[in-house]
């Protein structure tokens, strides 16, 4: 399917600048994707490159002539190439700029030109072509008046006796466990992976509690626990593990691997005691001032559970007539993007490095399905908040940031300087204005409290590691690294 499209043939724009008179040919080649053939009249090549010669006869400082009163045909000759690369630059830029808005065309990406390989012809018109990846064109779903179910719990003092232990488990001692390895318990390992027969990959060393199951990005080994309750330093376990059918290594994608552990050495973590020390240095007044403030932690992370569940619900029953395909080349490019926009909503709820590494990894398993899903949700949600005039405000980027640096013990400000670095701030803006769209979607519906399944212990180990190579950084090590790297 194509469609000639054509600007208006006036020359002068009613604010009285120059308006060119490009024509463009507009070709569907992909989901989401378009050929654009652009032709440029002899007239406007003509118009731009008087204007660079003039201002370029202005400037150019030419031996035996004085500033401003260069022959023209002088700087023509002289500043040839300097001409041709400012007027291809001007054209192409106004061109595409003219396109864009009298197509209402909206580009996700950068359009894929090869600006050295163009060359302005001498006479006649000028063609160039591109393809660029555009937003999908669809017609929003009705999304006030849902009928969603809210999960609802108590936060006991129970709730509170084992967060605050896990919480203080990050400043105990580790201890050597002299007898069997028992649940919780860290154990020292180095695993090797073969695959038919032969060396795939090895992790040389790896710290881990003991736990049912052990998540790496690219595979669950989901007998961990029963493989390796009891071991003692020195002992030797083997297990088949099965690699994800979304693994970055295409080749091994549902491939049977054979993982070899060694046990180095088995160490337990032994909590602290809470005493005028300990609280010093965690930066609480007192016992009672922690426990309220792992209380609202909880109260955050429920608040987070709530928000996903009702969040899922919407989503799902706004996605419902989203069956437009999105191009693979997005959906790779956007899969990193995703995986960071998911982590930083953790951190804002205050969950630790653990539970964020777990779902990392549990997202890369599935990194290409969940990020389809995941932009589709982004296209939805931002058309609605494009439709509701929904913008975020510094100020709110500002609170975000610094609830962030409560919870994580840093200072807002270096909090910022990370996320600036690492371009995460650009997600934290795309999330807050997501989620107005969804607050929005969850102001008009209709809500049925629904009791909320208790939680479950934590059964998962998460590493940032692979089976198919032996080495991977997660993007939770990599803010670890950036963090180390600012002290």
């Amino acid at each position: 399917m194509s469609d000639e499209l054509a600007t208006t043939e006036e020359t002068v724009s009613a604010d009285g600048e120059y308006k060119m008179s490009v024509t463009a040919k507009i070709d569907e080649v992909g989901p989401c994707k378009k050929h654009v053939t652009v032709t440029v009249p002899r007239a406007d090549i003509d118009h731009y490159y008087s204007e660079s010669v003039s201002e370029l006869g202005g400037q150019a400082t030419v031996p035996g002539f004085r500033v401003g009163h260069v022959p023209t045909k002088l700087i023509e000759k002289r500043f040839r190439q300097e001409l041709s690369d400012q007027v291809k630059q001007r054209v192409l830029m106004e061109s595409l700029e003219l396109i864009a808005e009298d197509n209402d065309l909206d580009p996700i990406n950068e359009p894929t030109i090869d600006i050295e390989s163009l060359e302005i012809p001498e006479d006649g018109e000028f063609t160039f072509e591109f393809e660029v990846e555009v937003r999908p064109d669809f017609k929003l779903p009705e999304y006030k008046g849902l009928k969603l179910e809210r999960p609802a719990r108590e936060i006991a003092d129970k709730d509170v006796d084992e967060y605050l232990t896990r919480f203080l488990g990050q400043y105990g001692e580790m201890e050597e466990r002299k007898g069997a390895a028992e649940k919780e318990d860290y154990l020292e390992l180095s695993i090797k992976f073969e695959h038919d027969g032969k060396h795939l990959s090895e992790i040389a060393e790896l710290v881990v509690p003991l736990r049912p199951v052990l998540r790496l990005h690219d595979a669950e080994i989901t007998n961990f626990g029963e493989l390796m309750t009891g071991v003692k330093t020195g002992d030797t376990r083997e297990t088949e593990v099965e690699v994800s059918g979304e693994a970055d290594q295409i080749e091994m994608r549902g491939e049977k691997v054979k993982a070899l552990f060694t046990v180095k050495s088995v160490k337990f973590i032994q909590t602290p005691e809470i005493n005028e020390e300990l609280l010093e240095r965690i930066g609480a007044e007192s016992e009672e001032e922690l426990r309220e403030e792992v209380k609202n932690i909880l109260e955050r992370q429920l608040t987070y559970e709530q928000r996903q569940s009702t969040r899922s619900q919407v989503l799902d029953k706004i996605t419902e007539s989203a069956d437009w395909d999105l191009p693979e080349t997005l959906v790779s490019k956007q899969v990193e993007n995703a995986l960071r926009r998911e982590i930083l909503e953790m951190q804002q709820a205050g969950f630790s490095r653990q539970d964020i590494q777990a779902r990392e990894n549990e997202l890369r398993q599935k990194a290409i399905s969940t990020t389809r899903q995941a932009l589709k949700e982004h296209f939805v949600l931002d058309k609605i908040a494009t439709t509701e005039n929904l913008e975020v405000q510094p100020s709110e980027i500002d609170m975000e940031i610094y609830y962030m640096a409560m919870q994580q013990g840093e200072s807002p400000r270096r909090i910022r300087a990370r996320m600036v670095k690492s371009g995460m701030i650009e997600n934290l803006e795309a999330q807050l204005r997501e989620r107005k769209a969804v607050d929005v979607i969850l102001e008009k519906a209709e809500y049925t409290d629904v009791k909320m399944k208790p939680q479950e212990e934590n059964k998962i180990s998460a590493v940032a590691r692979s089976v198919c190579s032996s080495f991977s950084a997660s993007a939770a090590e990599e803010e670890e690294t950036e963090e180390a790297d600012e002290e």
